[in-house]
């Protein structure tokens, strides 16, 4: 009993007092756990760091309250806001982050006083939304700003200029004018650098860009001068893109672009010029002119241009004397010249001897000369599809000084056979769309090289394609023999071979020893041929491991396909192991 006494009297004693600062540790309130509390987010949002709030794609109406004042990065994106309380963003004066992108935001949905107090905001994203008039004012601090896809027809001196700090500045996809952009946007500037404002109604380029620009995005405007000086003070400038404008030769002179001394790509497709402009800049690398009216290129417009590599002149007016001999002389350093869709009737003379890439397809080209490709011993790419090539005007010796070349593009002639002197390092020959009615090894010497043979859309029988033409072709890995009309497989097709391409031939029958020769066959296409249920012998594909893909739609039956089994070293690519029993 007395020892009962003393138990209770014990515990019934106060304890020591507790170690300073360690009070709420040892008496922790009922219900409470000893860990701090967590963080406060905003209803389905997600805050991974003490800084970031991430509200996007939940569908909000209403700007999110409970936003920690410590927020430094907020996201909003993907939305249906249509306006931001004053009150609610005023209060985020930590932010340096604020993505609107894609919401119902307007004008007057933006209040500019909302901003005075962001004074660490650096980049603002509001792109796809519903402004009308650019906000008046905008932080000092800010770096990177995105209106673009919106309704704006009007910037203010503030919105962009007094920003030492700011680069990039998005604002394509509005309804700009030149009225609606001040001519001081942009003083007190002077670190943008990209500046996009295509798709806009800009009549032409405005004056007092900003001097430190290096990429400006000018397409897809109404812009039909470019005003004496306008880019005179741009000489960091690097890209120019004036593309889809309305650019005449009287909108341009020859200051225009002579004092940009870092310019390297110029794109101008797409205008009204009718002759290549005057005072290109040396640093020039990319001039891009297609979709113009030029009828003549004169070799002075491009001696500035010494150090052009890539000459776009396609869907332009070039006739048979638009591109004189010598007039691309002075680009020593031409890599890739782009004359697709003029009017030019014959190689043009005198090309840059280091010229890598002719592109000449859809022109009026009737002849090629022995000495007509002799001048560009380096081309790597020739290609010539669909002009008035002829057989009888091809000489046997036009292609055999390019011993570079690795790309020869024939398509769409009227050659009735193949061209002679073809050089031995090819690696593709495209032949598809001519008259071939025949084909014999001796054109195919030598290319054992070649990887892909395109011969589709000729007339071929296998009865014309001469014993031991593919003998020489032991690379070759596509073959397309599409659109002719064959009645049978073609023998001794090459070992490497892994693509071969038959379909809308007069095929009826598959037999056993057709694919002997070619036991590296990958893909088949047989479509639309003349064969039935059972025209493919059983055992046709015996022996081809690597077979995945058969093609026999468009026959007048469904043709039954027993495709190799599989081993566990040659598993059917793309194909379920299921699938080892015949498969139609």
């Amino acid at each position: 009993m007395r020892l009962s006494l003393l138990l209770l009297l014990l515990l019934l004693l106060p304890g020591p007092p507790p170690a300073p600062g360690m009070e709420d540790a040892a008496f922790p309130h009922l219900g409470e756990s000893s860990q701090p509390p967590p963080r406060a987010c905003p209803l389905r949002c997600s805050c991974p760091r003490a800084d970031t709030v991430d509200c996007n794609g939940l569908d909000l109406q209403v700007f999110p309250d409970n936003i920690t004042r410590a927020a430094q990065h907020l996201s909003l994106q993907n939305n249906q806001l249509q306006e931001l309380p004053y009150n609610e963003l005023s209060r985020l004066s930590s932010l340096r982050t604020l993505n609107l992108h894609n919401n119902l935001i307007s004008s007057e949905g933006l209040p500019d006083e909302a901003f005075e107090s962001l004074t660490q905001l650096q980049h603002i994203y509001v792109a796809h939304n519903k402004l009308s008039v650019a906000p008046q004012f905008l932080p000092r601090s800010l770096r990177v700003a995105d209106l673009a896809a919106n309704q704006v027809t009007e910037i203010f001196p503030l919105t962009f200029g007094e920003k030492p700090a700011l680069r990039s500045v998005y604002l394509h996809n509005n309804q700009l004018s030149n009225a609606g952009l001040p001519p001081d946007a942009f003083h007190g500037s002077e670190a943008v650098v990209i500046l996009s404002l295509s798709s806009n109604r800009l009549s032409y380029v405005p004056p007092s860009l900003p001097p430190s620009l290096e990429r400006l995005h000018l397409q897809n405007n109404l812009i039909s001068k470019v005003p004496r000086g306008a880019l005179s003070r741009q000489i960091h400038l690097r890209e120019l893109y004036l593309q889809h404008n309305q650019l005449t030769d009287s909108g341009l002179d020859a200051t225009t672009f002579s004092k940009l001394h870092h310019l390297e790509y110029l794109d101008l497709s797409h205008n009204r010029l009718a002759s290549v402009p005057a005072g290109l800049p040396r640093t020039l690398a990319v001039l891009h002119l297609g979709r113009n009216r030029i009828r003549g290129v004169e070799a002075a417009r491009l001696r500035g241009a010494r150090g052009l590599r890539y000459l776009l002149l396609q869907h332009n007016q070039l006739g048979a004397t638009g591109l004189p001999a010598g007039a691309l002389r002075p680009l020593r350093g031409l890599h890739t010249l782009h004359l697709y869709g003029n009017g030019l009737d014959r190689v043009p003379l005198a090309l840059p001897r280091r010229l890598r890439a002719l592109v000449l397809p859809h022109n009026h080209v009737t002849t090629l000369g022995a000495r007509d490709l002799a001048g560009t011993p380096g081309l790597a790419e020739l290609n010539l599809a669909y002009n008035r090539l002829v057989s009888a005007r091809v000489h046997r010796r036009a292609f055999r000084p390019l011993r570079a070349l690795r790309s020869l593009d024939l398509a769409g002639n009227l050659l009735t056979r193949l061209p002679g002197g073809l050089p031995g390092g090819l690696h593709t020959l495209r032949l598809q769309r001519n008259q071939l009615r025949a084909l014999e090894p001796e054109p195919l010497a030598g290319l054992d090289q070649l990887r892909e043979l395109s011969l589709a859309h000729n007339r071929l029988r296998v009865g014309d394609i001469g014993p031991g033409t593919w003998h020489e072709l032991q690379a070759l890995q596509v073959l397309d023999l599409g659109h002719n009309e064959l009645s049978f497989v073609p023998p001794d097709l090459p070992e490497a071979l892994e693509e071969l391409h038959l379909q809308g031939n007069r095929i009826s029958h598959v037999g056993p020893e057709a694919f002997l020769s070619t036991p590296r066959l990958r893909a088949l296409f047989l479509r639309a041929n003349r064969l039935h249920m059972t025209s493919i012998a059983p055992d046709a594909f015996l022996g081809l491991l690597h077979l995945s893909v058969v093609d026999t739609a468009g026959n007048p039956e469904q043709v039954l396909v027993r495709l190799p089994p599989t081993t566990p070293r040659q598993p059917w690519a793309g194909s379920p192991r299921a699938r080892r029993s015949p498969a139609v």
